[in-house]
């Protein structure tokens, strides 16, 4: 890029007494980059013609110059007239401003960004209007924050690894009109746990809450044709019909009851002062030492409060065989795989967002602002988790054959 020259600059600022000569709403910055945008739309219109303004060469050629067309651009320095030159057969398509642009300069990079914070549309016009003092329409937003949907698609279809050692998949509730009508929906977060030891979200899906087994039968089949062959465990809370289509789909993976999922089933109808001591005399039972032992101390806690509380031994003896399989790993993983812990952070994450809004007009509208929050959060996945080198030959060894690992 050439050095601007300093008497250049010098002149430029000539005039200069105040902040609001350079970045006020008629200051010198909006006016350079206007001019700067019609210059280098001219030269683009001469390159595309082949010939200078007014050069001989022109004549005759077919095509030739015709005027100029108004545009407002909007951008963070806030309105900026422009004067954008045509050619006379309409085939001259501008780079430095394209055909239908309206804004300019990471304009929607803005509104997506704040968007995604949380931010509802008539906060982000009143943020606009108040720190660049642009007045935009609630279309306007809205045609801009859409785009992301597209962003969605490709990352709810892109490739994905062959091996991931762990799925969790869990839920966490939005509100969204339906037929007129504001309905809770769940929306689905699968989030995988790579060879490296990273966590990574393989897909976000809005369901009814009263999904059959086709429904997850397409959830996991879409995974698999994006790649995905093994799956060593899957987390995940009990969902109706989940963990047979998990075990259609891939027949050789462990599924794990979520532990906190039992234990806060299990304090659903229990008092509150009881509670307390309910979650104390739990403990024992998931951290055992072995399978026989957490059946000794389910026993214990039966025995201690099955009169007041059947339902919780009854609950726990349930989904025994799909609590268990933890048991079969060294203490050091265990917590990786018998807890959704790790989306339910995420999901916390989400919550915060979507908090402020009362509901959702639409899925797409929900569904694009997980997304983003989403992937907000994914940018600070960048380290494994602890002592991982390890955690990963402990998977090598409890399932053979199925886990890549570095010789």
């Amino acid at each position: 890029m050439a050095e601007i020259r300093q008497e250049l600059l010098d002149e430029l600022l000539a005039d200069y007494t105040d902040r609001d000569d350079l970045v006020g709403p008629d200051g010198l910055i909006k006016e350079l980059i206007g001019r700067l945008i019609e210059t280098a739309a001219g030269a683009e219109l001469t390159e595309h013609l082949g010939y200078e303004r007014g050069d001989p060469a022109g004549r005759g050629s077919g095509n030739s110059r015709n005027g100029t067309s108004s545009k407002t651009l909007l951008t963070e320095h806030g309105e900026i007239p422009v004067q954008i030159p045509r050619d006379r057969n309409s085939s001259f398509d501008p780079v430095i401003v394209e055909k239908g642009q309206t804004h300019w300069d990471g304009f929607d990079d803005k509104i997506i960004s704040m968007y995604a914070g949380g931010m509802t549309v008539e906060e982000i016009r009143g943020h606009l209007e108040e720190i660049y003092g642009v007045a935009v329409s609630k279309d306007f937003i809205s045609t801009v924050t859409d785009k992301v949907l597209d962003d969605v698609r490709a990352g709810q279809n892109r490739p994905i690894d062959e091996c991931y050692l762990v799925c969790w998949i869990d839920a966490l509730v939005v509100k969204v009109r339906v037929d007129g009508v504001v309905r809770n929906r769940p929306a689905y977060l699968v989030l995988g746990l790579n060879v490296e030891g990273k966590k990574e979200a393989l897909a976000l899906v809005i369901g009814t809450g009263d999904e059959s087994a086709k429904f997850w039968l397409k959830v996991l089949t879409d995974l698999r044709n994006r790649g995905l062959r093994q799956v060593c465990v899957v987390c995940c809370d009990g969902l109706t019909a989940l963990p047979e289509a998990i075990e259609a789909v891939y027949a050789d993976a462990w599924v794990q009851c979520c532990v906190v999922h039992l234990i806060r089933n299990s304090l659903k109808h229990v008092s509150y002062t009881d509670r307390k001591q309910i979650v104390k005399d739990l403990r024992p039972i998931y951290q055992a030492a072995t399978e026989d032992d957490a059946l000794d101390a389910l026993d214990a806690f039966e025995t201690k409060w099955g009169s007041r509380y059947p339902m919780i031994g009854e609950l726990w003896r349930r989904h025994w065989e799909r609590f268990i399989p933890f048991f079969a790993f060294p203490a050091a993983i265990r917590k990786i795989v018998y807890t959704t812990n790790s989306i339910e952070a995420v999901n916390r994450q989400l919550r915060k967002i979507i908090k402020t809004r009362g509901h959702f007009p639409t899925e797409d509208a929900a569904l694009k602002l997980l997304w983003l929050a989403l992937m907000r959060a994914e940018k600070k996945w960048t380290y494994p988790i602890r002592d991982w080198q390890r955690a990963l030959h402990q998977f090598a060894i409890y399932f053979p054959g199925r886990v890549p690992v570095a010789n």
